[in-house]
């Protein structure tokens, strides 16, 4: 038996970003940095990152957050960062012409961004005593 039992009510939201022009392998740093973190702690974060990528993952953030407020009318100061993955899109294919008549491939590749929200209501623990 568990002495400690937790009574946790969440409430989830997810955005989706399709064809995003990046790769998953720069992709994924930037969404295990946010992971966990309130919703406008990631914004900042994001907002003061140097990658060019996080312009594109702080509008699906700001997505999930106005589908949070809109359809749900969660409270936007209790939302938090569950979970934030992306999945391979299609790769465009295009050469570059070398020399002596070769040509070189360049693979532009396209990604998935999912952002899922959730909003932390009062956790009530309970611990044993021992008496």
């Amino acid at each position: 038996m568990s002495k400690l039992k937790k009574k946790i009510d969440t409430k989830t939201v997810k955005s989706v970003n399709k064809n995003v022009r990046s790769s998953t392998r720069k992709l994924n740093p930037i969404l295990k940095s946010i992971v966990g973190k309130k919703v406008d702690v990631a914004i900042r974060d994001l907002t003061f990152s140097d990658k060019r990528i996080s312009k594109d993952i702080k509008k699906t953030i700001s997505s999930a957050v106005a589908n949070a407020e809109n359809n749900y009318q969660y409270d936007i100061d209790k939302l938090m960062v569950k979970e934030a993955y992306c999945g391979k899109q299609v790769i465009m294919k295009r050469f570059r012409a070398r020399a002596k008549g070769r040509a070189a491939e360049i693979m532009k590749p396209y990604s998935n961004v999912t952002i899922i929200l959730t909003e932390k209501t009062k956790e009530t623990e309970s611990h044993g005593t021992k008496s």
